[in-house]
């Protein structure tokens, strides 16, 4: 198993949250081998405690741990917790009484939120698993390869293309079906399967909810209730706009990402189209990739970095600034291209005039890190590793 760069906590119960398929079973399962293991995707399990909540301690009593050597608690993993949401005032009662440690899974904290018990009113953390970032896989990462097909675990233990199709087709499948409808979030599918091929293929684009509503036949709050759903269930994240008065800055509106480029591609239906190099689905592609890197690395690393992107008036654009606390603005261009011609971020560094103490780079394929006018240019991975001084 790779050694994954998500730090779960030391003593605490916690919840770990991430979209169906990044790992979260294996991670848990590896890190607390004695663990009493509760899988509520299967359905006896499922049943028998949403039927009755209250058997969890009955089951506990009779389970017989091995004495730990730190005469810490022991731990209790619940995979998928969000299926019996009840169980959580069980949970909570049993944290209390400090005998056991809570290991809680999910890929949607939604039906959780909705009930009462808040999450456990902070008794337990909160951490989140994604796809394999670059850095945990290492030699094993191919650019190409994750432009195509994404980063998820079970990507790199196939090896052919049309496996590799196959299984990311599923997943868009399972997801509207467990997730979504099986889990009662909507009442009336196609539409929310229209708006995920809309939202898909707007990936990284500012979100016009009116006309993803008019193409979808439904309301806008209706589609503002559709990318809840999507948040709540880690298929992606909103990337706001910058929030600080520049005078050139323009809108309110922000732009969503999904959780995995081969996910979005596959809801899109775009897994048939490669992206080529020189092209703009590739830059997007690529645009994209290094945003979810940055934004996985950065959740990992718990700095309280706030990722946000400008546009202004005259349709420039700055792909990413990094507010860092104790550190300078930083603004952040992404270019696909393995040169970087000087004519290619003129405007940029226009741009980023307009932010004096501002820190400014350039993100790119480019061999080496370069000084390209006044701003520095690095290979993406080599800045991605810059920005969080790792």
């Amino acid at each position: 198993m790779l050694k994954r760069l998500i730090s779960c906590p030391g003593s605490r119960s916690f919840f770990l949250f991430g979209a169906r398929g990044v790992g979260k079973s294996t991670l848990v399962r590896t890190q607390f081998p004695n663990a009493l293991y509760i899988n509520l995707l299967l359905d006896e399990e499922e049943a028998q405690l949403a039927g009755d909540p209250d058997s969890l301690i009955r089951r506990l009593k009779a389970w017989d741990p091995q004495p730990s050597h730190t005469g810490s608690p022991a731990v209790v993993i619940i995979d998928e917790v969000q299926k019996v949401p009840k169980l959580l005032d069980i949970v909570h009662h049993l944290i209390e009484q400090k005998k056991y440690r809570f290991v809680l899974t999910g890929s949607s904290a939604r039906k959780l939120k909705r009930g009462s018990s808040n999450l456990l009113a902070g008794r337990a953390s909160v951490r989140e698993l994604y796809p394999f970032t670059a850095s945990e896989l290492g030699e094993n990462f191919d650019t190409e390869s994750a432009l195509s097909w994404g980063l998820l675990p079970e990507i790199y233990q196939l090896r052919d293309e049309e496996d590799r199709y196959d299984y990311l087709t599923a997943y868009a499948r399972t997801y509207l079906k467990e997730e979504v409808w099986g889990e009662q979030l909507i009442r009336n599918l196609e539409p929310f399967r229209k708006f995920l091929q809309v939202a898909a293929q707007s990936n990284g684009k500012e979100v016009n909810f009116s006309a993803t509503a008019r193409h979808c036949g439904v309301t806008e709050k209706t589609v503002r209730t559709y990318f809840e759903i999507l948040e709540d269930t880690l298929l992606g994240f909103f990337l706001e706009p910058f929030d600080t008065s520049v005078r050139k800055q323009v809108g309110k509106t922000p732009k969503f990402y999904f959780f995995d480029s081969g996910v979005k591609r596959a809801l899109s239906g775009e897994l048939r189209l490669q992206p080529k190099a020189g092209t703009s689905y590739y830059g997007e592609t690529f645009e994209h990739l290094v945003l979810l890197e940055l934004q996985k690395r950065c959740s990992y690393a718990r700095n309280d970095f706030k990722l946000s992107f400008l546009r202004t008036k005259s349709g420039l654009e700055i792909d990413c600034i990094i507010q860092r606390p104790g550190l300078p603005l930083l603004l952040v261009e992404i270019k696909s291209g393995k040169t970087i011609a000087p004519e290619k971020i003129t405007r940029f560094a226009q741009l980023a005039n307009d932010f004096p103490d501002a820190e400014a780079i350039v993100l790119g394929q480019i061999p080496h890190s370069q000084i390209i006018g006044e701003i520095r240019a690095f290979p993406w991975l080599e800045g991605i590793h810059y920005i969080l001084r790792d």
